[in-house]
């Protein structure tokens, strides 16, 4: 859809973006900020968009323009610089040297707030409650704070989902209790055009967070004809929006100083008698608050920033940046990656198979297990770097320290895999031995673009799991050069953890303060196929990870001879095999050792353990 006006531009012309989840809106507008044309699109979370999705969203948008001097993008989902970056280079193939800025919709929201209205204001609060909620905020100093935005199942308190689905959640529950279908219960059934109660079950499994968002209205409607229900309902989700609002202006302001609360959103903005008791409610919880509406549509702060970027104030301008203390962003190593090494060998070409796609099948198998039979020799040479590995995780282990494994792609794969049969095979806690892969669970099976190149990512994933000087961080990264995994050693590092970084580039040049406390990097020579990592080196990563926990748990006693005293038998093939070690370090038949193992819950220890005193009771 295109809105366009009739006034004459002058230029600039600014462009202002903004993506939601439940559609996009751009405007452009002159240098006076008079507004020229407007353009709505589909819905456009950053998070839910690959790279070439994210391009054709701003490539019909562009096409419904004339070429704009400077442009800002907010967008839903953008929490981090790597999501800003994606956003600003999908803009550099559309719009071709125009100046962007990238953000998300918070940001814009607040800044198409007018300043000059709030000049007395130590901090500016948005309350956002829709769709979904969230609170944001800035104050004069430029320092931002956030409370909720983690979506519908993890938060939106007070939105319009929520409203709606405690509505369905309580019209049933009355029901189950008293007998009988509420009238708030009634007024759902007709607007979703359903006959009785049960055909809510069905309707609910399909419905999405929008349509759910949808049944506040009827709350509202039944509120104002004095439905107790109702207000039950909405007198949660204002005591969750002033909570909220208050928490993040405490984050920001001091209890006395101004504050200034902005409304957002159609639950606020289009429900007056509920607007004005959440503007009580914050007067009296923040004296001296001031409460107004946003006058105008979220888009212009977009309009705004665009502007700014052009008069040369891009400098000041600051994405949303959270107070919540996070990383010490110092232990965040600044490498500069393009200049760490020559070319690692994993990326040259392998002469040995310049003809891969011409040879007959029978010798391309020999050529590739040959090339595999080079990758022992090669790990050898770092066998010095490698015991040292295994003493410094065994002693973490006896500490109470943990091994974590940091990679992406096949890197972080072969992390997890290794982390994954730990407990099974040594009886081992799960939290002992973890592996973290850049993109998280979903890049197990599936790449997640640019996930790999986010050092801040890497970082706070060693944060969100509390690393400290107990603990062994490996970073695997076959090239040597994965952000991800630096930003990972850099705040492991920082948190006085032992770090390691296995990798398959001997030329690598890393800057003494950034230098784990080993590098292993052995040289298996060019992939067969150029590049694809996932063969040799993701080989030789298997060989290294089996080498440090199977020596680690040898070393602290979860094994005896050759054998797997910590074996957990979870299975039949498991338990056969538990008992197979029974006899071989006791000497008894099978039944003996299989009855020990059943009176000691299948573990071994504590079978050998009572096989051991019922010989000694015997023998005395």
């Amino acid at each position: 859809m295109t809105i366009s006006s009739t006034k004459q531009p002058a230029r600039p012309l600014f462009l202002g973006i903004e993506g939601g989840g439940t559609r996009t809106v751009a405007l452009l507008a002159d240098a006076r900020r008079h507004f020229l044309h407007r353009f709505e699109a589909g819905p456009a979370n950053v998070k839910l968009l690959n790279d070439a999705q994210l391009v054709r969203l701003l490539r019909s948008i562009a096409e419904a323009f004339p070429q704009p001097d400077a442009l800002a993008i907010g967008m839903a989902g953008a929490r981090t610089e790597n999501d800003w970056e994606r956003i600003r280079n999908a803009a550099s193939k559309v719009w071709t040297q125009i100046p962007a800025y990238a953000t998300n919709d918070l940001e814009t929201a607040l800044t198409a707030t007018d300043e000059k209205d709030v000049e007395d204001a130590e901090a500016r609060i948005l309350m956002l409650s829709g769709t979904g909620s969230c609170c944001y905020g800035r104050n004069r100093a430029g320092k931002t704070g956030k409370i909720g935005g983690w979506g519908h199942i993890l938060g939106d308190k007070g939105s319009g989902y929520e409203i709606g689905l405690r509505a369905l959640k309580a019209v049933v529950f009355y029901y189950d209790r008293d007998g009988a279908w509420a009238r708030l219960g009634q007024q759902l059934l007709h607007r979703l055009e359903l006959n009785e109660p049960n055909e809510l079950i069905a309707w609910a499994q399909a419905a999405n967070k929008t349509t759910i968002a949808s049944l506040a209205t009827e709350v509202f409607v039944a509120w104002k004809k004095g439905d107790k229900i109702a207000a039950d309902i909405l007198a949660s989700a204002e005591s969750s929006l002033v909570e909220d609002a208050v928490a993040c202006a405490r984050q920001l302001a001091n209890p006395k100083a101004p504050v200034h609360f902005i409304l957002s959103g159609s639950v606020l903005l289009k429900q007056p008698q509920f607007t004005r008791g959440i503007s009580n409610k914050l007067k009296k919880l923040w004296p001296g608050a001031q409460v107004t509406p946003l006058e105008r549509e979220s888009v212009w702060g977009a309009v705004i920033l665009a502007q700014k970027i052009w008069s040369g104030h891009s400098a000041s301008l600051k994405p949303v940046r959270s107070t919540r203390k996070t990383i010490v962003k110092s232990h965040v190593p600044e490498l500069p990656l393009s200049q760490m090494a020559k070319l690692s060998p994993t990326e040259q070409r392998n002469p040995r198979s310049l003809n891969l796609d011409k040879l007959p099948l029978s010798q391309s198998i020999e050529l590739m297990l040959s090339e595999d039979a080079a990758i022992p020799q090669a790990i050898l040479q770092e066998r010095d770097h490698i015991e040292q590995a295994v003493k410094y995780i065994s002693q973490a282990f006896k500490k109470g320290g943990r091994l974590f494994y940091v990679g992406a792609g096949t890197s972080g794969r072969l992390g997890v895999l290794d982390a994954s049969e730990c407990p099974p095979t040594f009886r081992s806690d799960p939290e002992m031995v973890q592996g973290i892969i850049a993109g998280g669970q979903g890049a197990l099976w599936r790449s997640v673009e640019g996930a790999e190149d986010d050092p801040v990512a890497g970082a706070r994933a060693i944060e969100f799991r509390s690393v400290t000087s107990k603990d062994v961080v490996v970073g695997i990264a076959a090239s040597g050069r994965t952000p991800f995994v630096w930003g990972a050693l850099g705040e492991a590092k920082g948190r006085g953890a032992r770090t390691i970084l296995v990798g398959f580039n001997p030329f690598l040049n890393i800057p003494g303060d950034a230098r784990p406390d080993i590098v292993i990097t052995p040289n298996v020579g060019p992939e067969l196929l150029t590049g694809s990592t996932r063969l040799k080196a993701g080989t030789a990563t298997k060989l290294i990870l089996n080498i440090f926990t199977t020596l680690a748990m040898v070393r602290i006693g979860k094994v005896v001879s050759n054998l797997m005293v910590d074996l957990n038998p979870s299975n039949t093939k498991l338990r056969d095999r538990a008992v197979r070690i029974i006899q071989e370090l006791k000497g008894v038949d099978y039944a003996t050792a299989q009855t020990a193992l059943e009176k000691s819950e299948w573990v071994i220890k504590k079978a050998v353990a009572t096989l051991d005193r019922r010989a000694k009771s015997k023998s005395s």
